[in-house]
C-alpha cells in the first residue's frame, strides 16, 4: 500500500511560491504574510476565544454523566469530528526524511505517509462503531469517576466470570476477538466448561472511560475500582488478566486480594528481583535482563516523557492525528511479532481503531499521565500468595524467566512459552490467547 504515500493532497502553504518582501516595517510584515498565505496563520491569533470553543464543541465527544448505576452505553462519534479529522490528515506538513534505511530513528517518513494515506482516504471508523456496538457496553460511577466497561455475559450457566484489562497505546480493541470464544466457546472448539463472563474496561483516562481531573489513580486505586465494579456485577467468584499496564492492576488485584478473586494471569509478568544479581545468572534469567536493559537504553524515550512531562507530549499528539498516530504506531512494530513488516502482526484497520479510539477521545494527555502517576515504575512486582498463571510470549520486552515467577507466586499454578506473539497478546494472537485463559483457570472453576 505504499503507492498511497502521496494521495494526501498537500497544504496550501507547501505549494505556494515564496514571495520576498523586505521586512522593514510592520506594515511590510503583514503584506508578506498576506502574500504567503501567512494572513491566515496570523488571523488565527484573533479568533475570539467563543468561536473556538463552540467549534470544538461540534468535533468534541462528550460522554453521558456516570452514577452508579449501570446503564447502557453506544458509541457514535459526531459526523464533524470525522471530517475534522479528514481536514486535519490533509493538512499534514510532515517531518524530513529519515537519515537511516530503518525504524532505529522512529518511523519512517514514508511508512508514517501511507498510513495517513489510508486512514484519510480508505479507512472507516463506522466500521469499527458497529463492531462495538454489537457487543453490550456500559458506564458507571466508581470512585467518583464513570467507568465505561464491555460485559458480555456467556449463555453457559457455570461459566467464569473474568476482568481483562489493557495498557498503553492499547484499548479495549485488543480484546474483541477473544470475547466471542471465551463467552461461547462450544462455537469455537471448546466445551461448556471453558466458558467466562467477560468484563472488558477502559482504564481511567483512556478510551470511554472519563479523564481524571485529580491525581492519584495508581495502578492500586484502578485495581481496587474493578473489585468494586466486579461485586457491583454480582460476581462472587471471579478471575483477572492484564498485559501492560493491565499486567500492573492486575498483579496489584493479587496483592489486594479482593473478595471473590480467585487468581489472575498475566501475559507480563513482573518478576525481576528487587536487586538483580551480579553473578551466576541462568541463561533464561540473564536473557531477561539483557532485554530489560536494551530496553530502557534504547526503547524507553516514551517511557520517561510520558512518566515525567505527560502534559507536554500531548500538546503535540491532540492537536495533530498524524503524530498520534506515528506515537503508537512505532509501538505496534516494535512490541509485535513479525518479520519486518507490522501488517503481518497486525492489519492497518486493528492499528487505526486503536488510534482512532485515542484520537477521537482525545486522550493523549489522560492516557499517558498513568505512567506519571505510577512512578518509579519497576519489574520487580512482588510477591503473590494468590493462584498465579503466566503466558511467556516470544516477542514481550523481556520474556519472564519461570525460576523468578516461581519465588515471588508461591501459587505458580500456570506455566506456557508460547512459540508466537508479542506484547500485544490478545490483540496478535486471539486464538493460542483465548487457549491460554482456558488452560489457566480450569482449576479455579467451582
Amino acid at each position: 500500500m505504499d503507492n498511497l504515500n502521496n494521495d494526501i493532497p498537500p497544504n496550501d502553504t507547501e505549494v505556494k511560491k515564496k514571495v520576498s518582501v523586505p521586512l522593514s516595517s510592520r506594515r511590510e510584515f503583514l503584506c508578506a504574510a498576506a502574500a504567503t498565505s501567512g494572513a491566515a496563520i496570523l488571523s488565527a491569533e484573533f479568533v475570539p476565544e467563543a468561536v473556538r470553543a463552540s467549534t470544538d464543541k461540534v468535533t468534541e465527544l462528550v460522554l453521558p454523566p456516570a452514577t452508579e448505576d449501570v446503564t447502557p452505553f453506544e458509541v457514535h462519534v459526531p459526523e464533524a469530528a470525522l471530517e475534522n479529522l479528514k481536514k486535519r490528515l490533509r493538512g499534514t506538513r510532515f517531518p524530513t526524511e529519515e537519515t537511516t534505511s530503518d525504524w532505529s530513528q522512529g518511523v519512517p517518513l514514508a511508512k508514517i505517509r501511507s498510513l495517513a494515506s489510508y486512514w484519510a482516504l480508505q479507512y472507516d471508523w463506522r466500521r469499527a462503531e458497529r463492531t462495538l456496538n454489537a457487543l453490550p457496553q456500559f458506564r458507571t460511577a466508581i470512585d467518583g469517576l464513570g467507568i465505561y466497561f464491555i460485559h458480555a455475559r456467556s449463555k453457559h450457566p457455570r461459566a467464569l466470570p473474568i476482568i481483562l484489562t489493557h495498557g498503553w497505546p492499547g484499548s479495549v480493541f485488543e480484546f474483541l476477538s477473544t470475547i466471542g470464544p471465551l463467552t461461547d466457546p462450544t462455537a469455537h472448539g471448546g466445551s461448556e466448561h471453558d466458558a467466562f463472563h467477560v468484563v472488558v474496561p477502559a482504564l481511567p483516562g483512556f478510551g470511554f472511560s472519563d479523564k481524571p481531573s485529580q491525581k492519584g489513580w495508581t495502578v492500586a486505586r484502578i485495581a481496587n475500582a474493578w473489585a468494586t465494579l466486579m461485586a457491583r456485577l454480582g460476581y462472587e467468584h471471579w478471575v483477572a488478566q492484564g498485559g501492560d499496564w493491565g499486567a500492573g492492576v492486575t498483579t496489584a488485584l493479587g496483592h489486594i486480594r479482593p473478595p471473590g478473586l480467585a487468581g489472575i494471569h498475566l501475559n507480563w509478568a513482573f518478576v525481576f528481583p528487587e536487586k538483580i544479581p551480579q553473578g551466576g545468572l541462568s541463561p533464561e534469567e540473564q536473557r531477561a535482563v539483557d532485554a530489560a536493559t536494551l530496553f530502557q537504553t534504547q526503547e524507553a524515550g516514551y517511557f520517561l516523557e510520558q512518566s515525567t512531562r505527560p502534559q507536554t507530549i500531548a500538546t503535540a499528539l491532540a492537536d495533530s492525528p498524524v503524530g498520534q498516530a506515528a506515537w503508537i504506531y512505532e509501538k505496534f512494530h516494535a512490541w509485535t511479532d513479525h518479520d519486518g513488516d507490522v501488517e503481518s502482526a497486525l492489519t492497518r484497520d486493528q492499528m487505526l481503531d486503536d488510534i482512532s479510539l485515542y484520537w477521537f477521545t482525545n486522550t493523549a494527555a489522560s492516557s499517558a499521565r498513568i505512567y506519571w502517576e505510577n512512578r518509579p515504575a519497576t519489574y520487580a512486582g512482588g510477591k503473590i500468595d494468590l493462584p498465579v498463571g503466566v503466558s511467556v510470549f516470544p516477542r514481550e520486552i523481556y520474556r519472564a524467566p519461570r525460576s523468578w515467577a516461581e519465588k515471588d507466586y508461591s501459587q505458580l499454578i500456570y506455566w506456557n512459552e508460547l512459540p508466537k506473539g508479542g506484547h500485544f497478546a490478545a490483540f496478535e494472537q486471539p486464538v493460542a490467547f483465548v487457549r491460554e485463559l482456558r488452560a489457566c483457570f480450569s482449576k479455579l472453576r467451582t
